[in-house]
């Protein structure tokens, strides 16, 4: 490093012709000048010297000059050039400026500068004090065993209200926590009530042609949808914790549950059974939502990764669109299958069963939802336009069906639909018989499914309004809601993202938006019934694929390939099972996938080797700061996971490899001697006894060619684990520190003191 002076003026700062240099060699070196006059001199630190501590950019320091100053210059420059120097003088006062790296130029007074005063008590620079690891406090096994049980099962600690609370009104937080009806209806007025009535309209005007369409997509009577717009979303008001959740059938699980009963019994063939496995698996199905709730397993559904969900979403849309050609074309045969090769081929051969009545409307209507969608997308304000287009097009479409009756014979319509509240349906769930196998199946599937949309939902609309939802009271609240609705006529249910989000949209304030939709339902079953004898169901078709084509999200697959590659790989799997193969078995590759990745992460874990940044205490990447350099004769590896049985013995092998390729490196870089490996244990989060036997094993490995293994910074849980292993003691002279630097530090003094 150079240290180069100029003399400066001191009313312009111009540099003058006195000018000298003086050859940096160590911290230590006393530079010596003499000045006589009482002039300010400016002294400019550059950087020539790539293995000094100080910092690339340079420097200006302002200092008063006495007639005879002394001074050491030992500093280490921090962020914002905040200096510390090693100076003789009781008070000095400095004052830092940036400049470039190879500018020669002396700035004016006037620039931004820092001012700092340097005492003499901050003279020498503190020694690098050494700590010791110090163990956990001590816990019995019992302790142990219910904290962990408590962060596993209670992470948010759902009793923390319930503290130094007298037993009524312990009661009253019990009723409003598990009934969240009775902790916002006290607080709720006229004002909020304007707002979720209009809310509850507007999205029953998408909830009723939706529950009709979705029903035909599970291969249900039409009517069936509507009960579960019915009792499903009242249930849910009392119970559910979200106030934006629009309750009703959903088309993916609706498609899951049809292709998965259709391939044990046909809807055609076999209706009154194919009704009773559709009640008794929606009844598992709330067992088994209510149950996780309850239990606190929610978890158990974060095995479905957003990455595969997006795959699997898109390629149930395909399919969901492919299977509506049989109302857009007017086709009486069709495949009940659900992957894509077949249903393209039942669309190719039945060509002579095509009508072109049929045709022109469906496309017609067709064109106006998605051309409402595309306006609602452009312009949010403008949201009711995409909610009233289903039903504006069933009622046009039924008007003018009835008006042309004579001329759309070839256009199929739904026909008589029951009048009335929804039937009991208690009698009709099987508990047994050759099905029930199939029946559980559906219901835990059609139940996984519709509980990671309504949650995924709920959470998304709570976030833009700052409050929060509870997922296992929402998975208690759905699940009860499905046991409710299997009783009462109705199947599957779950939050919908659309009515949602046009509840959202509307002005929604609380749950009583969906009351208000029951009610215009019950209103409809009541009394209007009779008005939908001649909707065609090619408007019903039209509304599936306008509703589902939102479910394609490319903008998420794109970002996935640009953010993680492997997540992209699983959204693909899973999209082309569903495609290609069926909605069962597409599941099935997301779930495999997404175990995949999880044990391909746990079981090779992410190693490094870590370098100095130079003038700090501060060890990162080697390959990702080009500041950090090689610690002479230390290799430092950091592990980015626990150690246990799944992964120690490949850690063991890739730790070994890293000494290997540390030594070839030295070897052809002429480098020193390599004698310590440091592992930095800061991310090992727990060890199991495979992963202390691991750690022995190497230990005994290194020592076998002098190489000393030393553990910085172990948690407290491994740290425990190995003072009961009996190892502890063994790492606790020199080897084992409470961070990189320490061990460094004192491990290169040792060496030095040997003789």
């Amino acid at each position: 490093m150079e240290l180069t002076f100029h003399q400066a003026n001191k009313s312009n700062f111009t540099s003058s012709s006195s000018h000298f240099s003086h050859k940096y060699i160590s911290n230590s070196d006393l530079l010596s000048k003499e000045f006589s006059d009482s002039k300010r001199f400016l002294v400019c630190a550059r950087i020539n010297d790539l293995k000094s501590p100080w910092p690339t950019p340079a420097v200006e320091l302002v200092l008063p000059a006495p007639p005879s100053f002394n001074w050491l210059i030992s500093c280490s420059i921090v962020s914002n050039y905040n200096t510390i120097f090693d100076l003789p003088s009781t008070s000095v006062l400095l004052i830092c400026r940036e400049m470039g790296v190879n500018s020669n130029r002396v700035e004016p007074l006037a620039c931004p500068e820092t001012t700092l005063r340097i005492h003499a008590e901050l003279v020498a620079m503190p020694p690098l004090q050494i700590h010791n690891v110090c163990l956990p406090p001590e816990q019995t096994t019992f302790q142990k065993l219910k904290h962990r049980l408590a962060e596993i099962f209670f992470p948010d600690d759902p009793l923390y209200r319930f503290k130094n609370q007298t037993w009524f009104r312990k009661f009253i937080l019990a009723l409003q926590f598990f009934i969240p009806v009775f902790q916002w209806g006290s607080e709720y007025n006229v004002s909020l009530l304007r707002s979720d009535v209009i809310s509850g309209l507007t999205i029953a005007s998408l909830a009723i042609p939706q529950g009709i369409s979705y029903a035909k997509l599970a291969n249900l009577p039409p009517i069936v949808g509507l009960y579960s717009s019915f009792v499903p979303p009242l249930t849910y008001a009392i119970l559910g914790s979200s106030r934006h959740l629009g309750v009703g059938p959903v088309s993916i699980a609706s498609l899951v549950m049809g292709s998965m009963l259709s391939e044990e019994i046909s809807p055609n063939e076999d209706p009154i059974t194919y009704l009773q496995l559709a009640f008794t698996a929606t009844f598992f199905a709330g067992v088994f939502q209510a149950s996780l709730g309850l239990l606190r397993l929610g978890f158990i559904i974060d095995f479905l990764s957003k990455a595969t969900l997006v795959g699997f979403m898109a390629g149930s849309a395909v399919i969901v669109s492919l299977q509506q050609l049989k109302g857009l074309l007017g086709l009486v045969h069709f495949t009940s299958k659900m992957d894509i090769v077949p249903v393209i081929s039942s669309v190719l051969k039945q060509t002579d069963e095509w009508s072109w009545q049929t045709i022109v409307m469906g496309s017609g209507f067709l064109l106006f939802l998605l051309t409402t969608r595309h306006i609602s997308i452009r312009k949010p304000k403008l949201f009711w336009v995409s909610a009233a287009a289903p039903l504006t097009s069933v009622v046009l479409s039924t008007l003018l069906v009835f008006l042309l009756k004579s001329k759309t014979q070839g256009i199929p319509i739904i026909g008589n639909l029951p009048k009335g509240l929804n039937p009991l349906s208690l009698n009709m769930l099987c508990f047994s018989g050759p099905h029930l196998a199939v029946a559980i199946k559906t219901g835990i599937i059609t139940g996984i499914l519709s509980l990671t949309e309504g949650i995924a939902v709920g959470r998304t609309f709570a976030a833009l309004k700052n409050y929060q939802v509870d997922g296992n009271k929402e998975m208690m609240a759905i699940g009860l809601m499905n046991m409710a609705g299997s009783c009462s006529s109705c199947y599957v249910t779950s939050g919908s993202f659309s009515r949602s989000a046009v509840n959202y949209n509307a002005g929604a304030q609380t749950a009583v938006s969906n009351i208000v939709m029951a009610s215009a339902v019950l209103v409809t079953l009541l009394f209007l019934i009779p008005l939908f004898y001649y909707t065609p169901t090619v408007i019903l078709a039209a509304i599936i694929i306008t509703a589902v084509i939102g479910l394609i999200d490319y903008q998420a697959a794109y970002k996935l390939w640009k953010v993680d590659k492997l997540d992209f790989v699983a959204c693909l799997c899973s999209f082309l099972g569903v495609l290609f193969i069926s909605v069962p078995t597409g599941l099935a590759i997301a779930v495999g996938v997404s175990v995949f990745k999880i044990l391909l992460h746990v079981t090779r874990p992410n190693t490094m080797v870590l370098g100095n940044i130079r003038g700090t205490q501060i060890y990162q990447n080697l390959i990702r700061y080009r500041d950090a350099s090689r610690v002479p004769s230390f290799l430092i590896l950091a592990v980015e996971s626990p150690i246990y049985f799944a992964n120690s013995t490949y850690l063991q092998e890739r730790i070994l490899r890293w000494v290997r390729e540390e030594e070839e490196w030295i070897k052809a870089n002429n480098g020193s001697t390599l004698k310590c490996l440091i592992l930095d244990m800061t991310a090992v989060t727990a060890i199991d006894t495979s992963g202390i036997d691991t750690i022995c094993e190497i230990r005994k490995m290194l020592e076998k060619t002098s190489l000393q293994l030393v553990l910085a910074n172990p948690v407290g849980t491994v740290t425990e684990k190995l003072d009961h292993s009996g190892i502890l003691q063994s790492f606790k002279l020199n080897g084992l520190y409470l961070s990189v630097g320490e061990a460094v530090a004192n491990i290169s003094s040792l060496w030095k003191a040997q003789p």
